[in-house]
């Protein structure tokens, strides 16, 4: 071994031979016991005494530990909206609330048409023909000479027609006395079209023949009589002492009361 090696071992043993023979010696430290129970308790061991700290008894027992988070910080960005539901089911009709106030005055609304101050809701007349009537042509208009009832003078003694000024429910009636052995074919006219007819066949006797009808009729319509000829002479026959031709109309019920 070295000389160097050597010198340091023998070194090193002398100072802690003269070490211990310097310092005083300490004998060594005794733990005493202490009581931890009470005397009517006998003492447990380590592991029964963990065992009853981990027990439910509150004298003996571990405090619970409940962490908390801070939602705020683990709160992330607002999402984008999602779509549509479907609709719920329709609920329980609920009771009738209280009335409201009443709303506001409405603005004032336009004038209306000018209307008849003297316009009168009554409309009649009866007209007669005393000279009798051959038909001509295919369709013939039959006039009259006579006036009985002309209200108004709503109807026009030299056209023969009747003109509507007041709107309504109307009822007409025409009379007429055939000629022997001509036929007798007459249109009850409601402006151009004919709505209604009064017909006989011919005969060797004359009769009296009628027909009547209601009619709604509209401001400024028109009601009048025409024969109409066909294959057979086609008359109607009157006298000037006689009047056996007759045309009658009179207002049932106005359309505006």
């Amino acid at each position: 071994m070295s000389p160097v090696f050597l010198l340091l071992l023998v070194s090193t043993a002398n100072v802690g031979a003269v070490l211990e023979k310097g310092l005083p010696k300490r004998e060594p430290r005794r733990l005493s016991c202490m009581r931890c129970c009470g005397p009517s308790e006998q003492p447990i061991s380590i592991v029964s005494s963990r065992y009853t700290r981990m027990s439910s008894d509150p004298a003996y027992s571990v405090p619970k530990v409940q962490p908390t988070i801070d939602i705020t910080i683990l709160k992330g960005e607002k999402g984008e909206m999602g779509e549509k539901g479907y609709p719920g089911a329709v609920g329980k009709e609920g009771e009738r609330g209280l009335r409201g106030f009443n709303g506001r005055k409405g603005q004032k609304g336009q004038p209306g048409p000018q209307g008849h101050s003297c316009k009168q809701l009554y409309a009649a007349f009866s007209v007669g023909r005393r000279k009798p009537l051959h038909s001509s042509d295919y369709f013939q208009h039959v006039t009259f000479d006579t006036e009985f009832v002309n209200l108004y003078k709503h109807f026009n003694m030299f056209s023969g027609k009747f003109f509507c000024y007041v709107a309504g429910i109307y009822y007409f009636s025409l009379n007429v006395h055939t000629w022997n052995f001509k036929e007798t074919y007459l249109h009850l006219m409601k402006n151009e079209k004919e709505v209604a007819i009064l017909y006989a066949q011919p005969s060797d006797r004359s009769i009296m023949q009628s027909q009547s009808l209601m009619l709604d009729l509209q401001e400024g319509e028109e009601v009048w009589v025409r024969m109409f000829k066909r294959e057979r002479e086609n008359a109607i026959y009157s006298e000037e002492s006689d009047v056996y031709i007759i045309f009658n109309g009179h207002l049932i019920k106005p359309a505006i009361e």
